[in-house]
């Protein structure tokens, strides 16, 4: 792939109007499954425990990030043993790792107290000092219950509790929510798709006076994704882009712990310089753990970890973002060749793969301030950055 810099790029046509699809606003419909999910993620942010259902199988979860008090409303429910499973990063964390790559399930030889589920989410642990508790491989239904817990954006750890009870009766009777395992699949899918951009609105900018902004809502409801249309960029040539995941620390505060800050505020001024283009401003902070876990990976990398063994010692992947919600924006605002301001290769293949055409990688990068040397070497080193 050719690779060329941003200061070359060939200017688009600024006298033609974008010739996107129009803006629907047809009323939004809910998928049942979605909106179980959505509503059991507000649950268990709160602390309190939503009914998983696997056939006639049943779990009642909880979110091990709310404590003690989580597994004392989940004694209170029922008989029987307590266990939490969390994802293997995190068991290997612990010393807990088995074979794969699949969550483990915890278990203690006493019933579980307020310092093993202390020991569980603690980010400062070491490994060795968790003597009380055992690990085994979880099944496909315990690890369904560390995927809810995941995309709520909570640590991943979920403590369970089983039941042969009918579904409903519990429910009804604790005033929980009852989950699907199936749902959870239709609302990550539902997370990653466009019903429709919800509105088109003028917004001059520093740095780039003609410029318009569309906020798209994904289908599951949650936090919409924005696109930055600067200038008049003719759809018919590859339109510069960029894709920027949002960065409420760099961005907005100026951290000098990243590179987000410049980032965007470059692209802004390069996109200006090539005439027009457009930037996708996404709704996936911290690599998609959400502002929380990042500030708790941040606390993490003060301890010595990089960018990448922090997440994955909270129990999350080194990169948990999709770039799906971003190929059906640019497809929305009729962008189908793009030349993609990164320098990480991921993007361009992510986006390939969902029909964009990336004709060229335009170089994005920015000098070291004296804070965040480390970051930049971990994102070349072993994130495959090209900087």
């Amino acid at each position: 792939m050719k690779q060329q810099d941003q200061n070359t790029a060939v200017a688009p046509s600024a006298s033609e109007p974008i010739s996107h699809e129009p803006i629907s606003h047809e009323p939004i419909s809910h998928d049942r499954g979605v909106s179980a999910v959505s509503r059991a993620i507000g649950d268990l942010r709160r602390g309190v425990p939503v009914v998983l259902r696997n056939g006639q199988s049943i779990l009642i979860v909880a979110a091990a990030e709310n404590g003690y008090s989580a597994m004392a409303k989940l004694a209170a429910t029922l008989d029987g043993d307590i266990t939490c499973a969390v994802t293997a990063t995190r068991a290997e964390v612990l010393g807990l790792k088995q074979d794969g790559v699949t969550p483990v399930l915890i278990k203690t030889n006493n019933p579980f107290s307020a310092t093993d589920i202390d020991c569980i989410i603690d980010d400062t642990i070491a490994v060795g000092e968790t003597p009380t508790l055992s690990g085994a491989n979880a099944n496909a239904f315990e690890s369904s219950a560390v995927d809810l817990v995941r995309v709520a954006r909570l640590l991943p750890a979920a403590l369970l509790r089983t039941s042969d009870g009918a579904a409903e009766a519990i429910a009804a009777r604790e005033d929980f929510l009852i989950v699907d395992v199936q749902d959870i699949d239709h609302y990550r899918a539902a997370s990653e798709n466009f019903l429709d951009a919800l509105v088109e609105v003028d917004i001059p900018l520093a740095g780039a006076e003609i410029a318009s902004m569309s906020a798209f809502r994904p289908a599951d409801g949650g936090k919409p994704h924005l696109a930055i249309v600067v200038g008049k960029p003719d759809p018919s040539m590859p339109v510069l882009a960029r894709l920027h995941s949002e960065c409420f620390t760099g961005d907005l505060l100026g951290s000098l712990r990243c590179d987000c800050g410049d980032q965007l505020r470059g692209a802004i001024e390069a996109i200006t310089q090539a005439g027009g283009g457009v930037l996708l401003y996404l709704a996936q902070e911290g690599r998609g753990i959400g502002l929380i876990n990042k500030l708790r990976a941040y606390k993490l990398q003060d301890s010595g970890f990089d960018t990448i063994d922090a997440n994955e010692r909270l129990g999350f992947d080194a990169d948990e973002r999709v770039y799906t919600p971003a190929a059906a924006m640019l497809k929305k605002l009729g962008f189908n060749s793009i030349r993609l301001m990164t320098n990480n290769p991921t993007k361009v293949a992510a986006l390939s793969a969902h029909g964009i055409v990336v004709t060229d990688r335009v170089p994005h990068a920015f000098p070291a301030n004296g804070h965040n040397e480390h970051y930049l070497r971990t994102k070349a080193d072993r994130g495959g950055h090209i900087l």
